[in-house]
Formats: structure tokens, sequence, C-alpha cells
């Protein structure tokens, strides 16, 4: 086996797509393409243009000039401006919320609003994405807003660069979790390994590692493994002379057999003791 010298336990396994959370669990968040998140914004935009002037037309400025208060300019202009706040910022804000950082046109295309590392959002980072949509969208007919996606990985416009958010999308297909088994040549050496002294945050890093390995580059999957199989060796008697990755693989699939089966003879072992813990004694009357 192949070590890599010097290991430091802090290192983490990231791609573009993945935060690794401090117990070194992958979780895969994946940004929605420029032309998808384009498209959903489009739709957005004109659901709310179209509703946005009926409301206006009919539900402010029809009213307003057949009454009294038509006649004050100032008047108007302060309706058509609450108006207009509704529409554009208020409503937006409210839908995000609401539906936890959705609406009509994420809908269709499978995306939602998330903070930076992958939480649902809040009434800040809803109000900044709507309030910075008056000028990198409406006021520039969404022309700051495809510059700002294009020139990142994420799509994010100027107002997700100021809330601190990001379009991720959803529809990814189902993938089943890897199984890590235990090479042929590896067989009689884990009928008699010591695995058990491994630390648990060591063997979470080590799983993390093998369930992202696949979408690593050639390299990176080398050093890491090399990495891991030194801090491993430490704790593992004996060490075989075995590939990096197949030793990690072993030592995992080891400590996932031995843990299942203990706890499957701790559930027997229950099951025979039920009977005397919850039956009475000999001669003592049930008087439940």
């Amino acid at each position: 086996m192949t070590n890599a010298g010097s290991s430091d336990s802090s290192v983490y396994y990231d791609t573009e797509d993945t935060v690794m959370t401090g117990e070194a669990v992958a979780l895969e968040l994946r940004p929605t393409g420029f032309a998808l998140a384009a498209a959903g914004a489009a739709i957005d935009w004109l659901v709310y243009f179209v509703g946005g002037a009926l409301f206006i037309t009919y539900g402010v400025a029809l009213p307003l000039s057949s009454s009294p208060l038509g006649q004050d300019s100032a008047t108007v202009n302060a309706f058509l401006s609450a108006a207009l706040v509704l529409v554009l910022i208020v409503i937006p804000t409210a839908v995000e919320l609401l539906s936890h950082g959705k609406s009509l046109g994420r809908l269709a295309v499978g995306a939602r609003i998330v903070r930076e590392d992958g939480g649902e959002i809040g009434f800040r980072h809803a109000f900044i994405r709507n309030l910075v949509a008056l000028l990198d969208i409406y006021a520039t007919v969404g022309g700051f807003a495809a510059i700002f996606g294009l020139l990142n990985g994420k799509s994010k416009r100027m107002g997700d660069y100021l809330a601190g958010t990001y379009s991720q999308y959803e529809r990814v297909s189902r993938v089943s979790e890897p199984l890590f088994g235990i090479a042929p040549e590896l067989h009689a050496w884990s009928l008699t390994a010591d695995v058990a002294r491994i630390p648990p945050r060591l063997a979470q890093r080590m799983t993390a590692f093998l369930r992202q390995a696949p979408r690593l580059s050639p390299a990176s999957r080398w050093h890491f493994a090399n990495q891991l199989a030194a801090e491993a060796s430490a704790w593992v008697s004996p060490v075989p002379a075995a590939a990096p990755e197949t030793f990690l693989a072993a030592v995992i699939a080891i400590r996932r057999d031995r843990e299942f089966a203990a706890l499957t003879l701790e559930n027997e072992r229950l099951a025979r003791l039920g009977p005397a813990l919850t039956g009475l004694p000999q001669g003592f009357p049930d008087r439940g």
C-alpha cells in the first residue's frame, strides 16, 4: 500500500457542486443552469408583469379615475407607486417565503432559491433579492441578471450575490448509494483484521471519500486515497498489502458488517429476555 506521508485530519473533499459538512457528510447541491434559471425568471417576470398591469389598471387606475381622489395627481402617483411596490417587491417576497424558495417559474423548471450553504432562505434573503430585481431584472429587462449569470458557475445574479443565495436544481435523478465490499484478495485478512480502533470521524471521512471518489479527477482520487490510507494504517492491524482505495473500502465494509452483526446479536438477546422483562413473577396475579 502506498503512503502519502503525513496527513491532516481537517482535510475535506469538495467538488464544485458539493458542500462538505464538519462531519464530512457530502451534501450534493446542484445549481440551476443558466438556461433553466433564465426560463424560470422569464415565466415569473411575465406573470408579475401581466398580473401587475391588470391589478394597476383595474384595481387602482380605473377606480381612482372615477373618484374625487383621481383629480389629485399626487394622490394618483402615490397609489400607483404603492401598487408597483406591492406587485414587484411585496408579492414576490411573500411567494418565495411561503413556498420555501420557489415560485411559479421555478416550479416549472425544478429550481429553488437556497442559501449558499444549502439552507432555506429567510425574509432578509427574499427581500434583498426582490429589491435588487428592480435594477438587474426590471430596469434593464434582465440585462444585468444575464451578464452576472453568465460570469459565474452558479448562474447567480446581482441580487443573489448581495443576499448570499443561489438557485438550486432539484430534479436530479436518484442515485443508489454505493456498497463498499471486500476485495477477494483481502478476504482472508478481513477475518482477523482489527479495525475497531478507527476514530468515528476518520471513518466518516473515509466513507465520504468513497462516495465521492467516482466524481473526482484521477489525480485527486489517488491523492486523497493515499492520504486517508496513511491515516487509517495507524489504527488497523495488520495492514494489508493492497491499493489504498481497496484498503479503505475493505476497512469500511468490515466495520459495517461487524456493527450489523453486533446489533443483530443484541436484538436477539433482548428478544430472548423479553418474556422475563415483561412477564409477571410466578404466582403474582395480573391486576392490569
